[in-house]
C-alpha cells in the first residue's frame, strides 16, 4: 500500500518531518529531546551529544523514520511501515497524535509494563514513548 492512500502513514512521515525539524533547530529546548532519542535508539554511535547537536544539519528524514521503528521494536523503517500498514485504522499512531488528544493530564511510566499495570487499576490508554510510557486518559 502506498503511504499517500494511508493517513496514519501520513501521521508517521508528518511526524518524522516535525523531529527532523526540533532535531535542527537552533533551540536547545526543541533539539536535544530528539537528539537524545536518536542516541538512546542506536541511530548514530560513536557521536556524543554535543557532537550531534554540532552536526545536526545532517541529520536526514531517514534518520528519524528509523528512529520511529526502533521505538516502536522493529529493525527498520520498512518492516515498520508494513506493520502501520496492516494493523487497523488508528490503532498505531504516533506519541504526538495521541498527546493532541490527551490535553496535560497525562501520567508517565519508566516502562511499558509499569503504565500498563497502572491502567488495569485506573483504565486509561498506554502510548508507548522510546523506551518508556505515558497514560492518556480514555475519552
Amino acid at each position: 500500500m502506498r503511504h499517500q492512500n494511508n493517513p496514519d502513514l501520513q501521521l508517521w512521515l508528518r511526524e518524522a518531518k516535525f523531529l527532523q525539524k526540533a532535531a535542527q533547530s537552533d533551540s536547545l529546548a526543541q533539539s536535544l529531546p530528539v537528539l537524545r532519542r536518536l542516541l538512546e535508539s542506536k541511530i548514530f554511535t560513536n557521536i556524543t551529544l554535543p557532537e550531534l547537536k554540532r552536526h545536526s544539519a545532517t541529520i536526514q528524514r531517514k534518520h528519524l523514520l528509523h528512529m520511529l521503528a526502533a521505538e516502536n521494536g522493529q529493525s527498520c523503517w520498512a518492516d515498520f511501515k508494513r506493520i502501520v500498514s496492516a494493523a487497523p485504522k488508528g490503532t498505531l499512531l504516533p506519541y504526538s497524535t495521541e498527546r493532541l488528544d490527551a490535553g496535560y493530564l497525562v501520567q508517565w511510566f519508566s516502562s511499558v509494563s509499569e503504565a500498563q499495570r497502572y491502567t488495569e487499576q485506573h483504565r486509561g490508554k498506554v502510548v508507548k514513548v522510546g523506551s518508556q510510557a505515558a497514560v492518556v486518559p480514555e475519552q
